[in-house]
């Protein structure tokens, strides 16, 4: 149901533009084209791979606002059909988060090709893309239902969530190396309260700098994940009928 849901979603909204599906690439392309113009061009990040560097850092951090964004307003946003049927309020954000993945590893393959046409060609380290984006997809998920919990019971939540966006855009170190911190036990510190700099700092060591990730770190975030999904499933099944009359009370 929830894959059905997020293709048919992605269908409308693709049927409703011009350009159709070609704006999953042409958006985030859009963005990083813009903080390059404004940090490199403008400002003179001092980086020779700057383009790249943002690339890598901008693309992954677009995959987690843009999901936990768009979860955190499902709930609410399918008020309509919560008050016909008892559905698992899981649902919706679900169906939020595999729609944005759906356009995600689109957008990945293009992030790929151009870091590879910059001069980083693939390699055997380019296979440790792929716990990373696991588990960053699993971040995502614990992420997207605590925010669709919360602004279901209080809708301010949602703008503390979009200011929070930004405040992590500019934490996570996408325009700026995480790794320009000298202190390590201060690097250490940021990873362990923002996991988003921890994936944005392993995405770029596989791509730009061929080397080995923290597994240790990944595995920690991942573990947890699962343990707080599990957690939040239990939340939803024990308060969905007091969420539902939330939701229709808002």
């Amino acid at each position: 149901m929830v894959d059905l849901q997020a293709r048919m979603a992605l269908k409308a909204e693709a049927s409703r533009l011009y350009l159709s599906y070609l704006w999953w690439v042409i958006e985030p392309l859009l963005y990083v084209a813009v903080f390059y113009l404004v940090f490199n061009i403008f400002l003179r990040s001092g980086r020779e791979d700057f383009l790249v560097f943002l690339i890598v850092g901008k693309i992954p951090f677009l995959w987690f606002s843009k999901s936990v964004t768009l979860a955190s307003n499902s709930i609410v946003e399918n008020r309509g059909l919560i008050s016909q049927i008892d559905l698992p309020k899981t649902l919706f954000p679900y169906v939020s988060v595999f729609g944005a993945l759906y356009k995600e590893w689109v957008v990945f393959l293009v992030m790929l090709m151009l870091v590879a046409l910059h001069g980083y060609y693939p390699d055997l380290s380019w296979f440790w893309l792929i716990p990373v984006f696991v588990v960053q997809f699993l971040f995502i998920l614990c992420c997207a239902l605590i925010g669709a919990f919360l602004v279901s019971y209080v809708a301010d939540i949602r703008m503390i969530i979009s200011m929070g966006m930004m405040f992590l855009m500019f934490t996570s170190g996408i325009f700026w190396d995480i790794n320009d911190i000298a202190d390590p036990n201060k690097r250490a510190l940021l990873f362990l309260f923002n996991p988003v700099a921890f994936f944005i700092d392993s995405y770029r060591k596989v791509l730009v700098d061929h080397g080995v990730i923290d597994l240790e770190h990944l595995l920690a975030i991942g573990f947890a994940s699962l343990v707080l999904l599990a957690l939040l499933h239990l939340v939803f099944g024990r308060y969905s009928k007091q969420l539902a009359a939330r939701v229709l009370a808002l």
